[in-house]
């Protein structure tokens, strides 16, 4: 069973992609020709131009402007680095959808999208707060 999962991003300019990215504070690297990859933790996301992605799927890209196709979430590690980050995406032309809240007493966290309406997730959940079952 292979071990390793790439997921593919379309996006409108690699470039540009590339650079907010690393602006908020990702590890991203030009690879090849006209494609970045975007490490997150063990995960690798590459990011393609939507005419690559759209040969290579056979289909369009959805319109992020009118629908969400995926949401990716990652873990923090405080409120802090959540709230702190929100402030990096805002400065590097992202957009908030969900701002830095609390939910259920235990869980702190926040959304945005990137530059091509790709949505993203942070949280941080306080296990200590954590209702017993």
């Amino acid at each position: 069973m292979p071990k390793e999962i790439w997921i593919n991003l379309p996006v409108k300019d690699v470039e540009r992609s590339t650079a907010f990215f690393n602006e908020i504070g990702f590890q991203a690297v030009s690879v090849g020709n006209e494609r970045a990859k975007l490490s997150i933790g063990q995960t690798a996301i590459l990011l393609f131009p939507e005419s690559a992605f759209e040969k290579f799927t056979g289909s369009k890209t959805a319109d992020t402007s009118h629908s969400a196709e995926v949401i990716f979430s990652i873990g923090a590690e405080s409120r802090e680095e959540i709230d702190t980050f929100i402030q990096k995406v805002e400065f590097a032309g992202g957009s908030i959808f969900g701002k830095p809240s609390e939910s259920d007493g235990w869980m702190y966290g926040a959304g945005f999208a990137d530059l091509d309406g790709h949505r993203w997730n942070l949280l941080y959940m306080d296990e200590s707060k954590m209702p017993k079952k």
